[in-house]
């Protein structure tokens, strides 16, 4: 049976062949269509994308439905799953956060990645638009263009990612190979030692002291909060704009940290203090300046976080309307749920 069998499939390759064998005198050249099935990869400098456009108006859409429930409605990221956008100026820190924003050097990856291994489920099932949309999508939740631009295969190379420049050649082979293939130290090694890393970089820091509650005690501002007299169609209002924040901040008493900080009693607070918190660079600088919330800060906020604190891990693009922004502050002064 298995000899009959050999003989089927030996047959079955030397009557169909695709790839030439001069010595086997098997095969024959690859055709056109078959080598453009395979040959889909997109080069740094942009050759092999597809002609096709689209903008972050359509993307937000497209990303919504095909991306954001492992990446989330703004792209920063839903429980281990990665954030996209944000952490811009963390790289240095002890506690980076890597997103194609911050991270990432060429655009040309992205599209590639997407292009071929997403939706998750769904690989290679996006149009060439739908991948342009998308990918323009996250440029703009990385504050890259404006919502309106349309991306295509002309204009691609025209943005230079964030961290193009912060990758350097492996010269490992020159500069440590050598160091590694010398005699190993195996005593006396060290004529001292130091701690250079604690417990609080890996989320295990022990409940708060006296001392940390004395600093949340005391982040309040002494601001009035007069909510008596806001109009309960603004806060209505503020309500359904925070929707689009719920994802990543909890507020009301009692609150609790998500992906982003809880805003508890937010209008009237000191910047970068919601407790066991972990800031970007930015926030930490406004909590040591002891700035603090006040509606017009909060606004400002709101309209282009990307802007007002550098580095900032929020990923959201901004509030475009103004009775959007102020309805958003008179709900977080009720510190409504």
């Amino acid at each position: 049976m298995l000899k009959y069998l050999s003989l089927i499939i030996v047959s079955i390759l030397a009557t169909t062949p695709i790839f030439a064998d001069s010595k086997l005198g098997l095969g024959r050249t690859a055709l056109p269509s078959e080598i453009t099935a395979w040959d889909v990869d997109i080069l740094p400098d942009g050759r092999g994308l597809p002609v096709g456009n689209g903008d972050a108006i359509v993307g937000e859409e497209t990303f919504a439905n095909k991306c954001a429930s492992c990446h989330g409605d703004f792209a920063e990221g839903v429980g281990n799953w990665p954030a996209l956008a944000g952490g811009f100026d963390t790289l240095a820190d002890e506690d980076p956060v890597k997103t194609v924003g911050s991270y990432w050097p060429y655009l040309s990856t992205l599209w590639d990645y997407i292009n071929r291994s997403m939706p998750f489920g769904g690989a290679q099932t996006l149009t060439s638009d739908e991948v342009y949309s998308i990918v323009a999508y996250i440029l703009y939740s990385n504050d890259l263009i404006e919502d309106d631009f349309v991306l295509n295969e002309k204009n691609f190379q025209e943005f230079n990612m964030y961290n193009s420049n912060g990758f350097i050649i492996d010269d490992r082979k020159i500069s440590e190979y050598p160091i590694w293939s010398k005699e190993p130290c195996m005593e006396n090694c060290k004529k001292s030692t130091s701690i250079t890393k604690r417990a609080s970089i890996i989320d295990v820091t022990p409940e708060e002291t006296s001392t940390e509650v004395e600093i949340k005690q005391s982040a309040l501002s002494p601001v009035e909060k007069d909510t008596a007299s806001i109009d309960p169609k603004l806060i209505n209002a503020g309500k359904k704009v925070f929707k689009k924040c719920k994802a990543c901040h909890a507020v009301g008493e009692g609150a609790k940290n998500k992906s982003g900080p809880q805003l508890y009693e937010i209008i009237g607070r000191k910047m970068g203090t919601a407790n066991r918190y972990k800031y970007s660079k930015g926030f930490k600088v406004a909590a040591e300046e002891g700035r603090i919330w006040t509606e017009e800060l909060m606004v400002e906020f709101l309209r282009k976080p990307k802007k007002f604190i550098k580095g900032t891990k929020m990923s959201f693009g901004g509030l475009k309307k103004d009775k959007d922004l102020n309805a958003i502050v008179a709900y977080l002064k009720t510190q409504d749920n």
